[in-house]
C-alpha cells in the first residue's frame, strides 16, 4: 500500500448505504444557477503542478463552480510515486487530448467545461478559460441524498444534445509529504481529488432521473460530482456536486 500522509483518511472501494445523519447533513452545490466546471491534470511528483493546484483551490472556494484534481501516474517512474494517481485518470487525459488533436498530455493542464484548456500556469489563459467555460450553455442537473440514503440525480430537458452521464467521485481535502521527486520535500496539499468516475447512464434530450448507492467512505470528506458531457469527451452541457460528508 502506498504511504500516505494525511490525517484520518481511510478510502474503501465499493459502496454502502449512508447513515442517516450523513443524509441530512449534505450540502448540494447551488443548482439554481449555471455551473462551471474546471477539471485539473495535475502530479505530487511535478513541481509546476503545485501553483496550478492553489489556483485550483482558490477558485474551488467560489459559487457555482466543481473543481476536480485528477492525479496521473505518468511521472510516478521519477522517484516519487503519487499516492492518488490513477491510470484512469491519465486515460481521461488522453481522451481529451484527441478530442482537442493534441499530440500530447502534459501537467498541469487546465480543462474548462470540457471544451477548453490550457496549461495551469497560464494566469492569463486560465481566465479566458474560466470565461469562455462560463458561456457554455447549460442543461439544468441536481442532485441530492435521499431519506433512502442513494444519490438521486434529475437532469432537464434540452434541444438537439447526446451526453453521457458520469459520477465523479473525490476527497474533499488530503495532503501528503512528498520526500522525493520534484517536489521532494514539501508538504502539499489538495482539494477534490478525484479517487473515481464512471458512466451511470445517456441522456437524448429528454428529463432523466437516476438512483445510485453513493460511494463508501470512512474518515475522509467525500463530494459526488455529476457530470453531463457530450459523446467523445467533448464539452460539459451541465453538472452539479454534493458533499456527502462534514
Amino acid at each position: 500500500m502506498k504511504t500516505l500522509f494525511v490525517a484520518t483518511f481511510v478510502w474503501i472501494a465499493g459502496t454502502v448505504s449512508l447513515m442517516q445523519n450523513a443524509a441530512a447533513g449534505s450540502e448540494a452545490l447551488n443548482q439554481s444557477k449555471p455551473v462551471t466546471v474546471i477539471e485539473l491534470f495535475t502530479s505530487e511528483g511535478c513541481s509546476s503542478c503545485p501553483p496550478a493546484e492553489a489556483r485550483l483551490n482558490q477558485m474551488a472556494d467560489q459559487a457555482g463552480v466543481v473543481a476536480l484534481s485528477y492525479h496521473v501516474d505518468y511521472w510516478d517512474y521519477i522517484g516519487w510515486v503519487d499516492p492518488f494517481a490513477s491510470p484512469k485518470n491519465t486515460q481521461r487525459q488522453r481522451q481529451y487530448a484527441q478530442y482537442f488533436r493534441e499530440r500530447v498530455i502534459y501537467t498541469p493542464q487546465m480543462v474548462f467545461q470540457g471544451d477548453y484548456h490550457t496549461p495551469g500556469t497560464r494566469v492569463g489563459q486560465v481566465e479566458d478559460g474560466f470565461a469562455a467555460a462560463r458561456k457554455v450553455p447549460q442543461i439544468p442537473v441536481s442532485i441530492h441524498v435521499g431519506d433512502d440514503g442513494r444519490l438521486h440525480i434529475e437532469i432537464g430537458a434540452g434541444k438537439g444534445n447526446d451526453a453521457n452521464v458520469l459520477l465523479v467521485t473525490y476527497i474533499r481535502e488530503a495532503a501528503s509529504q512528498v520526500t522525493r521527486g520534484e517536489n521532494a520535500g514539501r508538504f502539499l496539499t489538495h482539494r477534490n481529488i478525484v479517487r473515481s468516475f464512471e458512466r451511470i447512464g445517456h441522456w437524448d434530450d429528454v428529463e432523466l432521473s437516476l438512483t445510485t448507492p453513493p460511494p463508501a467512505y470512512t474518515g475522509a470528506a467525500i463530494g459526488c460530482a455529476v457530470l453531463l458531457q457530450e459523446r467523445g469527451g467533448g464539452r460539459i452541457i451541465g453538472a452539479a456536486a454534493v458533499n456527502l460528508n462534514n
